[in-house]
Parts: structure tokens; sequence; C-alpha cells
């Protein structure tokens, strides 16, 4: 017997910005769906290709979406992704089809970044989230019980509190799952079931949910944290996996760098990121070189520290630094504002990491040109 979830039904959200006295509006960090609502809402108008069931876009408008593009009437979309192209078709073409997707990558390739924005794009809600952590019970991703109605009545579909792959399932949109890799292998197993049968089975009351068309689901993982719980070769199987890489160029980093940081810093009301430039590449190189042991010219090897350095956390690093820049400088971005940051990220390890900090600092950043600046501010902080 199959049930219909109907205790808390999930109204996809519609494209069309939010008025600046709603909650949505006033957030701090708004769901895609909402900041990039217009742009949403242009690609929906001018998309005359075949969607699947259920889809707000078709796969060839939710890729450009996430990878930018001007429409006919010249509305800009702006890229969301800043990688290779076929990475994001495989992943859209993916969850057109009945595998689940499975974004793997080390940690800061913007993994959570696309999975919002792929559920945005094709459900037109990003919401239906269930994040990965070490306590994360199997209620999580199945269901769980409102107990003063199940003491009171018994198992009963009033009692039932549908988890967000549930509610995806019953109305045929996008769940999330984030960091799979950090749930416990047995409550991680849960997800077999309903990937491969697209049901989901609730033997309390003797029923079961069926997936109707249009239900996918994009789960993201990495392997370089501890605290990982490896994917059961079950599970594995029913995935897709797109693995998602470093920027290739520095460049292609500095613009993510640099997109990002003009996002939140407008979200906060921090000064434009053009002023701050020079110094987004600066951090971009420090962290690629210490990433890659290697400087940018090829002559010099590095020590690589115990952190990932990745495009994450330059993008934190610098926005630090604009908050500096702003409430306690003149509102442009130097070198004095992001070097506690760099320190910060680069060492994690009081013992090993500052060594190969301080070592890199003498032997690279003390001879470059142009840089005396920042080898001041970094060796004052690191004193």
């Amino acid at each position: 017997m199959s049930v219909s979830v109907e205790p808390t039904p999930v109204a996809p959200r519609q494209n069309h910005s939010a008025p600046a006295n709603t909650p949505e509006a006033q957030a701090l960090r708004p769901h895609a769906e909402h900041a990039f609502a217009a742009e949403l809402a242009a690609l929906a108008a001018h998309d005359d290709r075949p969607r699947p069931a259920r889809w707000k876009l078709s796969p060839w408008a939710v890729a450009t979406y996430l990878l930018g593009g001007t429409l006919s009437d010249g509305t800009v979309i702006t890229p969301k992704y800043v990688g290779p192209r076929r990475i994001v078709e495989v992943a859209v073409t993916t969850l057109a089809s009945d595998r689940a997707l499975l974004l793997l990558g080390v940690p800061g390739t913007a993994k959570t970044w696309v999975s919002e924005h792929l559920a945005a794009a094709v459900s037109g809600d990003s919401t239906l989230l269930v994040q990965g952590t070490a306590g994360t019970p199997e209620e999580a991703i199945r269901y769980g019980w409102d107990y003063a109605r199940l003491l009171a009545h018994g198992p009963s579909r009033d009692a039932l509190v549908p988890s967000p792959v549930m509610r995806a399932m019953a109305q045929g949109m996008t769940a999330r799952v984030e960091e799979l890799t950090r749930v416990p292998a047995d409550v991680q197993d849960t997800l077999i079931t309903i990937l491969s049968e697209k049901t989901l089975p609730i033997p309390e009351l003797g029923e079961e949910v069926q997936a109707v068309r249009g239900f996918n689901l994009i789960a993201t993982a990495n392997d370089r944290d501890r605290g990982v719980n490896d994917l059961s070769s079950a599970l594995r199987r029913r995935f897709n996996t797109v693995v998602l890489p470093l920027p290739e160029s520095p460049e292609a980093e500095v613009d993510i760098v640099a997109r990002r940081v003009d996002q939140i810093g407008r979200s906060l009301d921090l000064p434009g990121v053009p002023d701050g430039a020079y110094e987004i590449r600066r951090v971009v190189t420090v962290f690629r070189e210490l990433r890659d042991g290697v400087t940018t010219d090829g002559r010099t090897k590095l020590k690589s520290p115990s952190g990932t350095l990745s495009t994450a956390e330059a993008i934190s690093v610098v926005t630090g630094g604009l908050a500096l820049a702003a409430h306690f400088g003149d509102g442009v971005l130097r070198a004095g504002d992001v070097a506690a940051g760099i320190l910060g990220a680069v060492v994690r390890d009081p013992a090993a990491d500052r060594v190969v900090w301080q070592e890199y600092l003498e032997t690279v950043v003390r001879e470059r040109d142009g840089w005396k600046d920042f080898y001041r501010a970094c060796r004052e902080v690191s004193a």
C-alpha cells in the first residue's frame, strides 16, 4: 500500500524576487532560488526545450544557469560554477536519469554550492536538505514520529514526521544530503532501498512511499577530512560520481574568490572587491603555492602545511580582510588586513605548520618583488 505524505507539504519556491520587507530579502544568506530569482525567471521565460517531469527548467537551461551565459534578449546569467563544462553537463544529465548524483572532491571545491544551485534550478527549492554529521540518525533520512501523537493514538499518518528525502520522493523534487561520508555507515545504507527501489517502506503502518517522477537525490562527500566513513560498495553503485576538481589556473581561482567575496560582501555591506583585487591575487598565489608544494614559476620546491588551503578558505580570508578594512581601516583591502587570516589558514598544526610558514616567508615572500608590505604584515602577525 502506498501513502502520500501530507502532514508537512512543501510548496515549490516561486521564481520572483522577494519583496524588500520579507524574511527572504532580509536573510543573511538567501537560498539560491531567492538570491538568483530574476535569473531563474528569465531562463524559464526563454526556455523552449523539453523539460523532464516536474523540472522547472530544461537540462540545457540548468547548465546555463550554473555556467553562465547571455540570453537572446541580452539578459546576463552569471556563472555559479567556474570549471569544466562537461562536469556540469554530466551532473545535470545524471539528475535527469534515475541515478542519484554524488559530488565528490576535496574540501573547498564548491560541492555544496553546486548542489544547492542544481536543486534550485531543477526543483525551484534547495531546502530539502539533510546535513550529514557523525550524529545524523536514521530518522533524518527516513522519517520520525511526533511522540505526543504516537503515545496518545499509536502509529498513524498524523503522527508521522517525514524527512526531507521522504518529502522529495512524494512531491517529485530534488533532495540533498551534505557530507554523506560523515554519516555513520549503517545510516548511510538507509539510502540503498530509496535509490534502488525508489520506495521507502513504513513497516509500522504497513505502507510505503513511492517516489514520483522528478525525484532524485544529490549527495556531497570528501575523503580528506577526519571522521570519514567510507561508502559501502552497494551504496556507491547507486550513485553516478562526479569529481569536482580544484581550479585549474590562478586566474580561474581568483575569479571564483572575487565573485563569492563580492556576493558575501554585498550582504554584509562591505567595500567592493575591485579595490582589493591585488590582495585577492596574492592570497590565491600563497594558497596555490603552498598547496602545490612549488612556487608559481616552478623554480622553488616548498613544504606543504597540513591544511587543505582550499578556495573556500581563500574566500573566508578575503572576506575577513574586507571586514577589517571596512571597520578598522579606510575601506581598501591591504596586506595587513589579510595577513592574520592567512596565518590562521596555514598554521593548523602549531609546531609543524609554523615551520613551513616561516620558511615560505623567508625564502619566497621576502625575495618577491612588490611583496615587501605583505612580508612585513605577515611577519608582524607571525611574531
